[in-house]
């Protein structure tokens, strides 16, 4: 490989997944479709992921910062793009209105904000005005929604275009919290329709609902982490959805240690017999996760252990006597197997998944990938 570590994002694999999450697994032609590239596109390159979309025929990107959405312009991205998460004053929404990226607006003081900018730039506002129907994060309150509504309608700087909001538990195809969100948005839309608004678009869905709730659809469905080949959820169905990135090291050095040989800070662990130990330059200061436990990688066609604490730029694994040289390659995840979760595609080697290593962590997928860091090359491949 000649890298220390590289992550490989499979292009192809992610215009597999467009298709797929543009036909009937997330409601066919009669939902738009908006693909999330926040955080760098979870970590696997944001303008990279954007521009497939946009050859895939994706009409929307969605990111949480402003900033996100000007670094998509700046890349030459000329397309919907949906923009949610900023605080008072933040100084680049009037640059976001002047390269005419739409915006949310969740309260009476984000709603002001938006118009001064939109005043500022001479031009009007596309907004998508949120309502909380549960989540209790961003979104308008219930009660304060009607006075929200009202006062974008009679805005001269602002045009809603979207009406919008974000499911719990979307994640659990069943959650009957997502019963009731569902018909809390139902009365914020007819608040909002009794106001006058007719929006563009209507959403409600992130990807687990997106693939196991019909009726969350509406007019479009926001799809992150599947776009990816994650799972949003265990019981979410992944159907012919296949993982895009694979993380890869080298192994730098080996050495053969005696029974009782200590391993990492704190010799957290110690060689039960006489073995040889694999030096990995890949450690939390590139987002492997510390807390992990079990941990696993693949190295030589074998799945082999890591010992003792993951360090900030290596970790140690012990290969037995497998003739593990430097050099060699190491996969930290990737595919898996070709049966793993129903996934289509090109099969893995048995190597650990993303869902494995969040389940060493006790966290979730999204979490592990987003947090490779950028000392990690993203190299883009074609399959």
């Amino acid at each position: 490989m000649g890298a220390r570590a590289e992550a490989v994002i499979d292009l192809a694999a992610l215009r597999s997944n467009l298709a797929y999450l543009s036909g009937p697994a997330c409601g066919g032609p009669e939902v738009a479709r908006m693909v999330i590239v926040k955080a760098d596109g979870y970590g696997h390159g944001a303008v990279e992921v954007a521009r497939v979309s946009r050859e895939a025929g994706i009409p929307w990107l969605g990111v949480a910062l402003p900033s996100e959405a000007l670094l998509l312009r700046t890349a030459g991205d000329t397309g919907r793009i949906l923009a949610w998460l900023y605080a008072p004053g933040d100084p680049d929404l009037v640059a976001c209105l002047a390269a005419d990226v739409d915006l949310s607006v969740g309260s009476l003081g984000m709603l002001r904000d938006v118009a001064a900018a939109a005043a500022e730039t001479g031009r009007v506002a596309r907004v998508h005005l949120k309502v909380d129907t549960g989540l209790g994060r961003g979104g308008c309150a219930p009660d304060a929604w009607p006075e929200l509504v009202a006062a974008a309608v009679a805005s001269p700087d602002v045009e809603v275009v979207g009406v919008w909001s974000h499911l719990a538990s979307a994640d659990i195809p069943d959650a009957p919290e997502t019963d009731e969100q569902i018909a809390a948005f139902e009365q914020a839309l007819a608040v909002a329709e009794r106001a006058g608004v007719r929006p563009e678009v209507r959403h409600l869905a992130s990807s687990g609902a997106a693939l196991s709730r019909p009726d969350s659809r509406y007019d479009l469905v926001r799809l992150g982490i599947a776009t990816y080949g994650v799972p949003p959820g265990p019981a979410i169905d992944m159907g012919a959805l296949r993982p895009v990135m694979t993380l890869r090291a080298t192994v730098a050095a080996t050495k053969r240690v005696p029974t009782g040989h200590g391993v990492s800070y704190n010799l957290t662990w110690r060689a039960p017999r006489e073995t040889t130990l694999a030096l990995v330059p890949l450690g939390y200061g590139d987002g492997l996760p510390r807390t992990a436990r079990g941990a696993h990688v693949l190295i030589g066609g074998e799945r082999r252990p890591i010992v003792g604490r993951i360090a900030m730029d290596q970790v140690v694994v012990d290969v037995g006597d497998a003739p593990v040289s430097a050099g060699d390659e190491v996969i930290v995840w990737g595919p898996g197997q070709p049966d793993r979760g129903g996934s289509a595609g090109p099969p893995g080697q048995g190597e650990p998944t993303v869902s494995d290593w969040a389940a060493w962590d006790d966290t979730i997928g999204y979490e592990i990938v987003t947090r490779l860091g950028s000392r990690v090359p993203r190299r883009y491949v074609e399959g």
